[in-house]
């Protein structure tokens, strides 16, 4: 045949073969645009429109014998730039539809799961949802065991949180929660749409390192240990060479406990092993986090044993090598806000800072107006309306964007929480 003919005949033998990878690159460029607002390149739509043909049989034609021939390589070739040329264009229709085309949906919208209608409850006005953690917490793998009594507080806490959030979020905010107030190492939550959760945690890591400050150094030094020696107390550590003042972060020592007293339970590893000595445990939560049962704070109880410092790095070299130094407690004064916090956890009550939303009870009135006290069972320490008052009257006026520390237990706070803020 002449070449015109070849080339007809090509041309009839693409547009036969590139129907279907036209459709398919068409619709593709489409959804792809109006949904992620991406456009798939043209050598994507090369690659497909080849392998769609192939699949689709119309380029298994060419394999026919009558076709392959020599004297057929432009009508060959031809039907290929065809079927190219008709998918490339088809693709740029489809994204230059799904770019005009009205957005009512976005791959942001899909991927925000929101939550079923049914478990959302209505508090003072404003939706709220009570997680609940469904099965058992798990242990991440890498990290030792949860202990028993949190897996319980996890599993019976009370987990209310906004209901207007999407899934997602919801789930970073209960993990927050969790890391928080347990003083996880790491924490996995996944929530369905029934606002059930499944929570893998992983427990506190005690290791020395996360408790030196930056710039410092942890040196170990053994020594006549004083009495009721507790973490954070700053003493001062006499050799013959020098005098090195720091913060204890670990301390041991082998007297024997007196009744009643909290007594380190630590045995000195061998030499050099100094980052495992076990510290002293104080409550380190957030001021709403759960109080454990009343004790007095584990302190040394006095005769020889070993005490770990943080302390600048030029001396941490000549402390190590001193053998033996003689420790002298300082004066770090009394601090009032610990005082009283102490004296808030004892009586079992929390403190926690609120803000005042728009439109809710408290938004517009008085605070004795709004009546906190005697319809929340909380009182408000301070407050700031233009500027921050320390234990305002009933006069004080409130509005959207106020902030408040109020006190009280922790289920009044919460219930104070879910209709003011």
């Amino acid at each position: 045949m002449s070449l015109p003919v070849e080339i007809v005949f090509g041309v009839y033998l693409g547009v036969i073969t590139g129907i279907v990878p036209a459709l398919v690159a068409g619709a593709l460029g489409f959804v792809f645009k109006y949904v992620t607002d991406v456009t798939i390149p043209g050598l994507g739509v090369v690659v497909l429109s080849l392998a769609i043909a192939g699949v689709n049989g119309g380029l298994l034609a060419l394999n026919d014998e009558t076709i392959r021939s020599s004297e057929r390589a432009p009508a060959i070739l031809t039907a290929i730039v065809v079927v190219l040329m008709i998918s490339l264009y088809a693709h740029a229709q489809g994204d230059r539809l799904g770019a005009s085309a009205p957005k009512r949906i976005s791959l942001k919208q899909l991927r925000d799961r929101t939550l079923s209608t049914d478990v959302i409850e209505l508090v003072g006005g404003r939706g709220r949802v009570s997680v609940e953690v469904a099965g058992e917490v798990t242990d991440i793998e890498g990290y030792p065991p949860l202990p028993a009594d949190t897996r319980a507080a996890i599993l019976d806490g009370d987990w209310t949180f906004p209901a207007d959030l999407p899934l997602a979020e919801l789930e970073d905010r209960f993990a927050e929660r969790l890391r928080t107030e347990f003083d996880l190492a790491d924490v996995s939550v996944r929530i369905d749409e029934q606002a059930r959760a499944t929570v893998s945690a992983a427990p506190p890591t005690g290791a020395l390192s996360k408790r030196v400050p930056a710039g410092k150094r942890a040196v170990s030094v053994s020594a006549l240990v004083p009495t009721g020696i507790a973490r954070g107390d700053v003493v001062r550590v006499i050799t013959p060479d020098i005098d090195v003042e720091g913060a204890v972060i670990a301390a041991q020592s082998s007297g024997k406990p007196e009744p009643g007293a909290g007594a380190a339970s630590t045995v000195v590893p061998p030499a050099g092993d100094d980052a495992d000595l076990e510290d002293f445990r104080t409550d380190g939560g957030e001021t709403d986090a759960p109080s454990p049962p009343a004790a007095t704070a584990p302190t040394t109880t006095g005769g020889e044993g070993r005490v770990t410092l943080a302390v600048d790095r030029s001396e941490a070299t000549d402390l190590l090598r001193a053998d033996r130094g003689r420790v002298l407690v300082l004066s770090r004064g009394t601090r009032r806000e610990y005082e009283l916090t102490a004296l808030l956890r004892r009586a079992g009550k929390r403190f926690r800072k609120v803000t005042v939303a728009a439109g809710g009870p408290l938004d517009g009135h008085t605070i004795g107006e709004a009546e906190v006290r005697e319809a929340y069972d909380v009182a408000v320490l301070a407050a700031r309306h233009d500027s921050w008052r320390v234990a305002p009257d009933g006069t004080q006026p409130l509005s959207a964007g106020d902030d408040l520390f109020v006190v009280g237990s922790r289920d009044a706070l919460d219930r104070f929480a879910e209709v003011a803020a």
